[in-house]
C-alpha cells in the first residue's frame, strides 16, 4: 500500500452523493498527493523562491536592483547568509525524499516505484503520448490518454533532480572550498562557481515557466491546479487528466480505497493564495533576471 493509499485510509469515508452522474463527480474526491509529500513540495517551493531570491542578487550584485536590495536588508553579507540557510533546508528536504523512496522500495517492497504506471521513471508510454500528443496539437489524431504522470510531469521530476544534484554539489564545493580542495584542485572550484551560477539561472528559468506552464498555466489546468496543495482530485477531474490511471483503479477494485473527504474551505483558500503568491513571485523574478541579462 503506498503512502498515498495509507493516507487516504485515514481519511473519513464521504457517502455516496445522490443527483446526476456529472454533479457527482465533481463532489467525490480521490487522494493524489499524501501530506508528507505536500509538505515536501511545499517546503521546496518556499526554499527554491528562498534561494532565487538571494542567488539573483549575489549572481547580478553589479546592478542597481541587486544594490538596492542588499542596502535595504543589511547587505550582501546578509542576502549570503539566508542563502545558505535555505540551500541547507533544500537539501534536507531532498534527502528526506530520496530515504522515502528508498524505504518504500525496500522496507516496503513498493517496486512500482521503479517501474509501471506509478513510477516516474519514463517508460515507452510516455515517449508513445509525446508523439501522440504532437499529432493532436497538429488535428491529426485524438489525444493521448495519460496515466498517473504524463511525460510533462516526469521531465519536470527529474530536471529537478538533476538540478539538485549540481547545484547543491558545486554550491557545498564552494562554501567548504578548503574541504574539497584536499581532493580536487583548486581551479575545479572557479569551474563550480561557473556550474552553480549558470545551472542555478537555468533552474529558475525552467521552473518559473516550463514547470509553472505545464502544472498550472496550460488549458484544463489554468490558472492554477490545486491538487499539490489540497492533495485531492474530483472524480471529474481524475477521469479527464489520467483516464488510464482512472480505468485501472476502476478495474482492480482500488478506487474507492483513496476516496476521500472534499477539501476544507481553508485550505482551499490557502492552496490558492500560496500558489497565486508563488506564481506571481516568480513572474517578478523570472523578469527581473531577463533585465539583468540585458543590463549586464
Amino acid at each position: 500500500m503506498t503512502n498515498e493509499n495509507v493516507d487516504a485510509a485515514n481519511q473519513p469515508v464521504v457517502p455516496p452523493n445522490e443527483g446526476p452522474a456529472s454533479k457527482e463527480s465533481d463532489t467525490r474526491y480521490y487522494m493524489r498527493f499524501s501530506v508528507p509529500q505536500r509538505y515536501l513540495h511545499g517546503i521546496l517551493a518556499i526554499t527554491f523562491v528562498g534561494l532565487a531570491l538571494t542567488g539573483l542578487p549575489l549572481r547580478f550584485s553589479n546592478t542597481r536592483v541587486a544594490q538596492g536590495f542588499a542596502s535595504a536588508v543589511g547587505g550582501f553579507g546578509t542576502i549570503l547568509f539566508f542563502h545558505l540557510f535555505n540551500a541547507v533546508v533544500m537539501s534536507l528536504v531532498f534527502l528526506a525524499h530520496l530515504a522515502n523512496v528508498a524505504y518504500r522500495v525496500v522496507a516496503r517492497k513498493e517496486y512500482g516505484l521503479l517501474w509501471g504506471p506509478n513510477s516516474m521513471i519514463p517508460r515507452l508510454k510516455d515517449i508513445q503520448d509525446f508523439f501522440g500528443n504532437l499529432r493532436w496539437f497538429l488535428f491529426l489524431g485524438p489525444k493521448p490518454k495519460f496515466d498517473r504522470y504524463a511525460y510533462w510531469d516526469k521531465f519536470d521530476y527529474w530536471a529537478v533532480f538533476w538540478g539538485m544534484a549540481i547545484i547543491g554539489f558545486s554550491g557545498y564545493a564552494m562554501w567548504f572550498a578548503p574541504f574539497f580542495a584536499r581532493f580536487i584542485p583548486g581551479s575545479w572550484l572557479n569551474i563550480a562557481l561557473l556550474i552553480h551560477g549558470e545551472e542555478a539561472l537555468l533552474a529558475v528559468g525552467f521552473i518559473f515557466t516550463i514547470h509553472f506552464f505545464n502544472t498550472h498555466l496550460r488549458p484544463g489546468n489554468f490558472p492554477m491546479d490545486p491538487a499539490i496543495f489540497s492533495g485531492r482530485l474530483t472524480e471529474k477531474e481524475l477521469q479527464h487528466k489520467h483516464p488510464e490511471e482512472y480505468k485501472r483503479l476502476v478495474e482492480s477494485g482500488e478506487l474507492e480505497k483513496i476516496r476521500v473527504a472534499a477539501p476544507p474551505v481553508w485550505l482551499r483558500n490557502f492552496g490558492w493564495v500560496f500558489g497565486t503568491a508563488l506564481i506571481l513571485g516568480g513572474f517578478v523574478l523570472i523578469a527581473l533576471t531577463v533585465v539583468a541579462f540585458v543590463k549586464e
